[in-house]
């Protein structure tokens, strides 16, 4: 009874009241301790204990005269407890409110454990609330989230073990899947935790010899105890499902770091990618992805994620049409089609030709890029990447990399078993896309110009496909690896199998070979070397003692970042370069007499806050420059100036309890300050 209550406490209290005899056993006085804790939950009365030592137990009902009394000594011979004495009735009428003293951060750990391990994401106010529900019992948020870090300590380990058995979880990743990549790395005489890079041989063999040469590249951060974040290079298997290939962890996005990864990924690549066509690559427009992929994979094709893109296209021009059109642009095939879809743009607003000089097309149309993108336009590794670190941000480094690892597990085994089930030549998504271009096909006219080359006619254009080469005017038999509807035509004529053209990437043989390999278990902690005892090979030396990053979640509630661009509007003449002050006349609505310079100079007290408060904007926006987490010009550094100045707008007119006139100066002050802060924040120090 007593190991059942310790188990499942929510379901054993809430369902039936528990019951004590005389000659009931427990393990040990801990555990009978905590099982007389939970009985007077639920009977909802104060446990006092008398006394408590290794050979005995006593307690009893804290109400004065209640003859509640319970007495518990160890067996002679043996380390159980049993009890030897038991007065069970109660004659006081128990707890009448909803707080028991009995109801610590020990018990609400005790209580939760079932449900934490199924969903590491119960949250605090759930937890209060079930308790409530399921015990009758009241306990403040504190206790419930300090009652799940006990748990999660518990089930899972502290983040701080967690990154010190980074070196012994990189070494048994190496042991159980021999060809893998598993390596740590510290910085600073503290040894923190810098850099993970992980990438099993499972995926590495599944992706060079039967995923599509495409990469794609993203980031997520990771929002724990300890900040980070999650670097991911993923392929794309037949069925256009991702397949994960190299995970990172890093203290922080930089250049730097970016450019080990894609180091780490053309060391993998580099000597298995002999035969392996041209890769093409998809990710961010961002430089220090930009600057890694030049520098390590200086002969692959670089394309550009079009969410971004065509967000810019949208908020620029808040035209409905205008951005069909930009859609239609962008899976125009050919240069011809391009060029007309341009047209039709200019033809609505000449805007978008300064807009193209800064978007060049070789960044996101079919037609100018040069490499094959696979019909992938933006990035699905996003999504992956957000429930990573959505489902694991809870967890420590270790349990995160497990719970990444036993996901691709999970992926590998199933899609294994579906690709053994196919009977096809093609993958069915491939096969419906091969039926819709026969179904096609049918329509057009074939003119057999030799063995090779063939002349397709409709009522809209003439094309050019040589099935030898497997070229089609149209492009789409290059772009897509994929026979089009004209070379469907052309196949079909000549008697030929128009499966078998397709890019052995699309075929279930290359899918079953994708998920071949298998992604082996890894042991129990318990059963890794600790640090101190060494190991051999590889940059995870068990001799270092890997401690967490510098780069710790703050305290406290994130706060809500609200945008009112209309606050910053640019005032019509602007400060110049090196001048602190605004011009006079570009404040608006402020009678002429009310002079900034006079009426900062009978404020002492506000100017200097001002001059903190221009000292402490400019300071953090070019930190965030350094950073790179913003640059000038694009749409994050002035959402990261707006946010800076809003706050201050609030703060200081509220401070001084300003009327209008005077908040319309400040307000003013503030809006040329922007703009500088925009254009030139150098020039502010």
């Amino acid at each position: 009874m007593a190991d059942h209550a310790l188990t499942v406490p929510n379901d054993s209290l809430s369902l039936a009241e528990p019951t004590l005899s005389i000659g009931q056993e427990f393990p040990d006085v801990e555990t009978c301790r905590r099982t007389l804790k939970d009985i007077a939950i639920a009977l909802h009365f104060d446990l006092r204990i008398v006394k408590s030592d290794r050979s005995r137990f006593i307690a009893k009902c804290s109400k004065e005269g209640c003859p509640w009394r319970v007495h518990v000594a160890k067996c002679p011979g043996v380390p159980t407890f049993s009890i030897r004495t038991l007065h069970g009735e109660h004659t006081c009428e128990g707890v009448q409110n909803l707080h028991h003293q009995q109801a610590s951060v020990g018990w609400v750990a005790r209580s939760v454990e079932a449900r934490i391990r199924d969903n590491p994401q119960y949250k605090p106010k759930e937890i209060l609330q079930d308790i409530r529900d399921q015990h009758g019992v009241a306990v403040s948020y504190m206790q419930a989230w300090r009652g799940k870090e006990r748990s999660m300590a518990a089930l899972h380990g502290t983040y701080e073990e967690g990154y010190r058995l980074l070196p012994a979880y990189c070494e048994q990743i190496r042991k159980t899947n021999p060809g893998s990549i598993a390596s740590v790395f510290a910085t600073g005489q503290e040894n923190c935790f810098h850099r993970l890079f992980i990438s099993y041989r499972a995926s590495i063999y599944g992706f060079i010899n039967a995923c599509r040469p495409l990469l794609e590249l993203d980031k997520a951060n990771l929002k724990g105890k300890y900040l980070g974040t999650l670097l991911c290079a993923a392929g794309v298997d037949a069925e256009d499902a991702l397949f994960p290939l190299a995970i990172a962890i890093v203290d922080v996005e930089s250049d730097e770091n970016w450019m080990w990864f894609m180091s780490e990924l053309r060391k993998l690549l580099g000597v298995n990618t002999d035969n392996m066509p041209r890769l093409t690559i998809l990710s961010e427009r961002q430089r220090g992805i930009v600057e890694a992929v030049e520098t390590h994979f200086p002969s692959a094709f670089h394309c550009f994620c079009l969410r971004y893109v065509s967000e810019n296209f949208r908020d620029t021009f808040k035209n409905t049409k205008l951005v069909n059109i930009f859609w239609n642009a962008v899976y125009a095939l050919t240069t011809v089609e391009f060029e007309a879809k341009i047209s039709e743009m200019v033809e609505i607003s000449q805007d978008v030709i300064p807009w193209f000089q800064q978007f060049p097309p070789q960044l996101w149309a079919i037609a100018y890029f040069e490499g094959v993108r696979y019909g992938h336009f933006t990035l699905g590794v996003t999504e992956l990447l957000y429930n990573w670190a959505l489902e694991c941000h809870e967890l420590p480094v270790v349990q995160m990399m497990e719970y990444i690892r036993h996901q691709l597990t999970s992926w590998f085994n199933d899609r294994r078993e579906m690709g053994m089930r196919w009977t096809s030549i093609l993958v069915p998504s491939t096969e419906r896309q091969i039926m819709e271009a026969i179904a096609d096909a049918r329509c057009y006219q074939v003119l057999r110009a030799n063995e090779i080359e063939f002349e397709i006619v409709s009522t809209e254009r003439t094309n050019i496909v040589d099935i030898r080469s497997r070229v089609c005017s149209c492009r789409r038999w290059q772009l897509y690896g994929l026979p089009c509807a004209h070379a469907a035509a052309a196949l079909l004529s000549c008697g030929q199998n128009v499966h078998l053209f397709a890019e052995p990437c699309f075929t279930v043989a290359s899918y079953r070979e994708t998920y071949s390999q298998m992604i082996n278990a890894i042991p129990d902690k318990s059963r890794w070397k600790e640090p101190g005892e060494g190991a051999e090979g590889g940059v995870a030396k068990l001799d270092i003692t890997i401690r967490p990053p510098k780069t710790r979640r703050p305290p406290g509630r994130p706060k809500k970042k609200v945008l009112r661009v209309e606050n910053f509007k640019r005032p019509k003449r602007i400060v110049q370069c090196g001048s602190s002050e605004p011009d006079e006349s570009a404040i608006n609505d402020v009678p002429a007499k009310l002079s900034v310079h006079a009426y900062l100079a009978r404020q002492p007290q506000l100017r200097q806050l001002i001059e903190d408060l221009m000292f402490s904007v400019t300071a953090t926006v070019l930190k965030r420059i350094e950073n790179q987490s913003v640059q000038i010009g694009d749409l994050g550094f002035e959402k990261a100036v707006i946010w800076e100045l809003e706050t201050w707008s609030r703060i200081i007119p509220s401070k001084f309890l300003w009327h209008k006139p005077e908040q319309h100066l400040f307000l003013a002050y503030l809006q040329a300050y922007y703009f500088l802060l925009l254009t030139k924040p150098y020039s502010l120090f």
